[in-house]
């Protein structure tokens, strides 16, 4: 339970619960966010459990605790929120199963139906049980899958939906592009006019960029251009070394542009204390996001807990400070499966990104290696990083579209420039 982010809330029914929970959370080392009400006033709870379930699902936060009379108001609403698992929880062994089969990350309680005692034994077991078996991690992906649209059903669910006027599950998305792929050839070898493709959603392209210059010889007016470009374009950061950590964030005051920092950089060989004392420095001196490189050859040797220290001790300073971690795995230098592997750990530490590559190894981000990343982590709140080698537009779209989230490039302008359909003016080499 301990460096656990909780975020909580309760009605006017739930008010007194709360308040004692809060205590306990607390003490036991909890980083509580109190979401309300704080009072007896009359509060509509859909709007206090609403908050729980988007700090929870934003990534904010861990877990989310709401309490209103009975619960069940409470589970309803938070589910509407997608990403949000809510489960009205009476007893532990509700509370061990909403866990352990639905990775339930939002419990409701009813104060009418809880007092402190059970509801402390209930908290102490929705926290600390994980959902580790695939068979239930599966069923987890479907249930999530509803909120994009209709699932895959058996025969007769599909003609029982139909019958109700639900339109029958299609073919997958994948199944769909062969086929229309496949149309539109079959029309130009007759000659006939073919569709142009609809144009691909718009993205907020400069939100997704962290403005990156690592190189061992940047200089102090590197940065203050660095600088003034993140705040002329809007990207959602710059991503710096330690030294310079202090500058870009006085160059930054004022704009929404926050400051990242890497730690353990390029190699990954620290000590977790190491790690954690730089990232609690960085954070002191401004930094809101912390890049971590795992412990590479620790990996590669097996030592699986020594890698979870070390992204576990940065993950609990960033906690104690309000930043977010990212955890660099260095894909280029491993197996699909020791990929998988620290991206279980990077879930297993809350961490809140998973990202590829430091961009000074042997490669860097793959779409193949995007896609791994993503369908480990996606489904279980974490972000994922493409950095390394995502030099255009059509780099950045790729990476997207295989699931990523964030792009770490030193060619953000001249990705904008071409989105904008501009004369390309720089290639961002001297980052």
């Amino acid at each position: 339970m301990k460096s656990l982010k909780i975020a909580i809330g309760a009605d006017h029914g739930g008010f007194d619960l709360k308040t004692q929970l809060l205590a306990f959370l607390r003490e036991k080392g909890c980083l509580v966010q109190d979401c309300g009400t704080y009072n007896k006033d009359a509060v509509d709870y859909p709007r206090i459990a609403y908050t729980v379930a988007r700090l929870v699902a934003g990534g904010q936060c861990d877990r989310g605790i709401m309490i209103d009379g009975a619960g069940i108001g409470s589970a309803m609403a938070a589910n509407k929120v997608r990403g949000a698992r809510a489960a009205a929880c009476y007893s532990v062994a509700l509370a061990k199963n909403s866990r352990e089969h639905n990775d339930a990350n939002v419990l409701t309680l009813g104060a009418g139906q809880t007092n402190f005692e059970q509801a402390v034994q209930i908290v102490e077991t929705f926290l600390t049980v994980e959902c580790t078996e695939d068979r239930h991690r599966k069923r987890v992906q479907l249930i999530n899958a509803i909120q994009d649209g209709p699932i895959e059903v058996g025969a007769h669910q599909a003609t029982l939906l139909a019958g109700a006027g639900e339109a029958r599950p299609g073919p997958s998305q994948p199944d769909m592009g062969k086929v229309a792929k496949r149309v539109q050839e079959l029309l130009a070898a007759q000659g006939a006019p073919v569709a142009v493709a609809p144009a691909q959603p718009s993205l907020n392209i400069p939100q997704l960029i962290d403005h990156t210059i690592l190189r061992p010889d940047t200089t102090r007016t590197d940065i203050e251009q660095l600088c003034r470009e993140a705040r002329k374009y809007k990207f959602y950061s710059v991503c710096v070394n330690p030294a310079w950590v202090a500058l870009a964030r006085q160059l930054l005051e004022g704009s929404n542009v926050k400051v990242c920092c890497v730690v353990g950089f390029p190699l990954g060989a620290q000590p977790p204390e190491t790690k954690a004392m730089e990232a609690r420095a960085a954070i002191r001196q401004g930094a809101r996001e912390i890049d971590m490189v795992i412990d590479v050859g620790a990996l590669k040797s097996g030592d699986d807990d020594l890698v979870l220290r070390g992204i576990r001790s940065v993950v609990e300073a960033c906690r104690d400070g309000s930043a977010r971690c990212k955890v660099i795995l260095e894909t280029s230098l491993l197996t699909n499966e020791e990929k998988a592997r620290a991206c279980e750990l990077a879930v297993k530490a809350h961490a809140d990104f998973v990202k590829t590559s430091t961009g000074f190894s042997t490669g860097g981000a793959t779409v193949e290696d995007i896609s791994l990343m993503s369908r480990i982590v996606r489904d279980r709140g974490l972000g994922v990083k493409a950095s390394g080698g995502v030099r255009s537009l059509a780099d950045l779209r790729r990476m997207v579209q295989a699931g990523a989230t964030r792009i770490g490039t030193s060619s953000g302008i001249k990705i904008l420039q071409e989105a904008a359909g501009q004369s390309v003016t720089s290639d961002g080499a001297k980052y």
